[in-house]
Parts: structure tokens; C-alpha cells; sequence
């Protein structure tokens, strides 16, 4: 298999950035009445510069900063000014994304509401003293505010990553501590790769070719998007007929619930993201995409009249993982790669001829040679063969040589078993590696079901 050679001019260096969450040491009182009277202010001028911002319809920093920077600073002449600049960003942003959803129908009141704040700071309003303390500007001068550092603040500290000159706090009353959001950046330049591993996001589970072996990696988020749903729809009925429909009790169930949803989400995507990485740093390989375009899910819909079955798609987040992705990609250094996915699992990869399913599960047979073909399977090949063949950003532009399996000039001969190897969520959640060795890329896969009891053992 022949890669692209690439030229050191033509590797992308990127900024990635990343936000850590920490908290401060609990504040003496005193302290923290400072920063209660802080916060009140800086409520203030962002929720008169978002009515402005809405009813000119303005959406840009600058404009806004422009127009109204002078007045909001007269409001607080106390306060150090660089406030007044970050409260026009902070308000630039709300209103643009408000009027954004309001152009989509999706906005119930004719102004956004401004519900919880965190204060934004630039570099004027404060600085690092060290890794346990930071000095913040305030209308009663400076005041340091010891950290907490965490284990994930402390491994981008020490791997060379730098702190942004921007930041983020919010009040924590309960414990009167600072909650902040504290950036590192560092610069990143992608590797020549050597080999490709190529991804295919499904609703259930992801499918990810790597030395020659396709592996479906179960993620389960139909069960999630259906269980939150049910969950929520039973609070409902029974808060309904308790409080009536709309209740603040039903309420903070469901932002809960939703919380709760959107963390575990979040959480598979990541860990999905972070294997798929190392395995690609592992082999210097790329990692070969479908490009999807925007609103992959609501065209995914148009003809599906099941109820279920459409909300299931809208939530599956198609894009999610694949951001995740990309995101991880680019701490790494990891190129990717973008290839058009149109029919990707309906031709087979061995004659370039229709794929026919019999519609009841995922396999089909090659019209023309008669093999058997798993859906996940075709279309990993599929979007390899894409990217050797020059669809994507920096593949090559001509296949010179692919890998023959049982006599077959193809990465799947005819007597090759078409099928991937399911790995259940438990297993390669906790994995660091999918554990192939240079002895042939054999392991021992130990399956896990979803009460994390072991399946079956055998030799892949």
C-alpha cells in the first residue's frame, strides 16, 4: 500500500485549546462580598448591552463595543475598564446566538434572559501567580485567590501547554469559592502518515478499520436517548397530575435529567474519541471521516414516519462524535481526513457493483461475485479505497497497490469472513488500546454484556 508523501511545508500546524475547570480555595467573607458586588455590576451592564445588542440586531463585538463601550463604563466608573470590554463580548455573544435561534423559530420570548452569569477577564483583569494562585482586578483593588489544582489542570501545566490570557469565573455561594475556566493553548503540527484508519458513525455503534480488521465498538446511545426519554415522560405525567402541567418541581427534574443525559453523552463520545487517537498515533496513521455536511440527522428523517425511531436519529449526535473526534485528533497531531460517503455501503469494494439487502438485518450480497457482505464492513473498505484513491484532503492520488487477502487483489478476498468483531461498550470503555500486538494484530478480546459479566473469550 502506497501512502502519500507528504512535504513538510505541507503539514498543518493548528492551535488547540482546551478549558479546565478548577476551583479556589473557600474566600473569607470579606472577599467574597467583593465579588458578589462584582458579579451584580457586571449582571447589570450585560443585560443592558443584550437588549441593545437584540434590538439593533447587532451580532459583532466590535460594533457593539463601538456603540455603547462609553456608556456601560459610565455606569461603573469603579470598576477597572476593561470590564465594560469584556461585558460587550459576553453580550455580543448571547445576542448573537439568540437572534441566530429566533431566526430559526426556535426562540419563545422576544429577549433572551440572563440567567447565569460568569464573568469574563482578559489579561488586564488578571493574572497566574504560579500554579495555586491567581490576582484578580475588582473595584477594591486586586485581591489573590489561592486554587485548587487539579490532576487534569496539572497534566496540561506540565505537558507544555500555555495558559490563555483569557478566563472565566462564577460564584459558588453555597461554599464561597470561585469556580473558574482557565484555558491552555498549544500549537500542534500533523505527522506524514503512514496508514489510514477509517470510521463509520452509526447510530449504535462505530465502526473502525484498523490493520485490516473492522471492529464495531458499541455505544448504546439509542438506550440512552430512549431510557431519558421515558424517564422524563413518566416524571411528567406524574408531576402533572400533582402540580398541574409546567411546575417548577417537574422542572428541575427535567434539567436534571437532561443534565445527567448530556454528561453520559458526552462522556461515551469522548472515550470513544480517545481510543480511536491512540490507536491512530500508535500506527502514525490518519484518520479517514465522512463528510457529512450540517444537519445530518434532519435529512436523515424526512421519510421515516416511525415517531421513535425519528427521535432516536435526532438525538444520535452523528456530527458529536465526529467532532470529538477531530478535536482529540488535533491534540495529537493526528491527521484527518474527509471523504464524500455517498453509497459507501451499497457498492461492494471488491466489483464496484450493487450490494443487495434483503432489508431485515445488515448483511447483503454482492450482485456480482456473491459475497456476503456485513453493512459496517463495506462501508469502512469503502471509505479507505475513498481516501487511496484521492478523495480526501492529503491522500494520494492514484492506488498503486492495495492488500491482498486469500489470493484476491482487494482488501477482502472472496473467502475472507466479512464480518466485524463487536466489542461491547463495558469492555473498550475501560481499554486504553484495542490491545492488537505486532504479532499479526491477534488478541484476546474478553467480551463484556451490559451488567459487565464476561460473554465469551476468543482468539480474533
Amino acid at each position: 500500500m502506497e501512502l502519500a508523501q507528504h512535504s513538510s511545508k505541507s503539514r498543518r500546524v493548528s492551535e488547540v485549546t482546551r478549558t479546565v475547570v478548577v476551583r479556589s480555595a473557600p474566600l473569607p467573607r470579606r472577599a467574597f462580598k467583593v465579588f458578589v458586588e462584582l458579579e451584580g455590576m457586571y449582571r447589570n451592564m450585560v443585560e443592558q448591552l443584550v437588549l441593545y445588542a437584540v434590538d439593533n440586531g447587532i451580532t459583532k463585538f466590535t460594533r457593539l463595543k463601538a456603540e455603547k463601550y462609553r456608556e456601560v463604563r459610565s455606569l461603573y466608573p469603579q470598576l477597572p475598564s476593561h470590564y465594560a470590554y469584556t461585558a460587550c463580548q459576553d453580550a455580543a455573544e448571547r445576542a448573537h446566538s439568540f437572534l441566530r435561534m429566533k431566526k430559526m423559530g426556535r426562540a419563545r420570548k422576544p429577549y433572551p434572559e440572563v440567567r447565569g452569569v460568569s464573568i469574563w477577564l482578559d489579561d488586564h483583569l488578571w493574572r497566574a501567580e504560579g500554579l495555586i494562585s491567581i490576582s484578580i482586578a475588582t473595584h477594591r483593588g486586586r485581591i489573590d485567590v489561592s486554587i485548587e489544582p487539579t490532576k487534569h489542570f496539572l497534566r496540561y501545566a506540565n505537558r507544555g501547554w500555555r495558559l490563555a490570557s483569557e478566563a472565566k469565573f462564577k460564584l459558588d455561594r453555597g461554599e464561597r469559592r470561585l469556580v473558574l475556566y482557565l484555558t491552555f493553548r498549544k500549537e500542534m503540527s500533523e505527522y506524514r502518515p503512514k496508514d489510514y484508519i477509517t470510521v463509520d458513525v452509526n447510530e449504535n455503534a462505530e465502526a473502525v478499520l484498523i490493520d485490516g480488521l473492522v471492529y464495531l465498538l458499541e455505544t448504546g446511545l439509542s438506550k440512552v436517548t430512549l431510557g431519558y426519554h421515558y424517564r422524563r415522560k413518566s416524571v411528567q405525567e406524574r408531576y402533572d397530575n400533582v402540580y398541574g402541567p409546567g411546575s417548577r418541581p417537574a422542572r428541575k427534574v427535567f434539567k436534571r435529567l437532561s443534565n445527567n443525559e448530556r454528561a453520559l453523552k458526552k462522556e461515551i463520545k469522548w472515550k470513544l474519541a480517545a481510543l480511536i487517537v491512540r490507536e491512530a498515533v500508535k500506527r502514525q496513521a490518519a484518520i479517514v471521516l465522512e463528510r457529512l455536511g450540517k444537519e445530518t440527522a434532519k435529512r436523515m428523517i424526512e421519510h421515516i414516519r416511525n415517531p421513535q425511531l425519528r427521535y432516536r436519529i435526532s438525538q444520535a449526535a452523528f456530527n458529536g462524535v465526529q467532532q470529538a473526534i477531530e478535536e482529540k485528533a488535533k491534540e495529537y497531531g493526528v491527521p484527518v481526513i474527509y471523504v464524500n460517503p455517498r453509497n459507501t455501503s451499497k457498492v461492494c469494494p471488491i466489483h464496484g457493483t450493487e450490494i443487495i439487502y434483503d432489508g431485515r438485518n445488515r448483511h447483503g450480497v454482492c450482485s456480482k461475485g456473491g459475497e456476503t457482505w456485513h453493512r459496517d464492513v463495506v462501508a469502512c473498505y469503502n471509505l479507505l479505497l475513498r481516501a487511496l484513491g484521492g478523495d480526501g484532503g492529503s491522500a494520494p492520488s492514484r492506488v498503486r497497490a492495495l492488500v491482498a487477502v486469500d489470493g484476491g487483489p482487494v482488501p477482502l478476498g472472496p473467502t475472507a469472513a466479512h464480518e466485524p468483531t463487536p466489542i461491547a461498550r463495558g469492555a473498550w470503555a475501560r481499554w486504553k488500546s484495542l490491545g492488537a500486538t505486532s504479532g499479526g494484530g491477534k488478541y484476546e478480546e474478553k467480551r463484556l454484556g451490559t451488567n459487565g459479566n464476561p460473554l465469551s473469550s476468543h482468539k480474533v
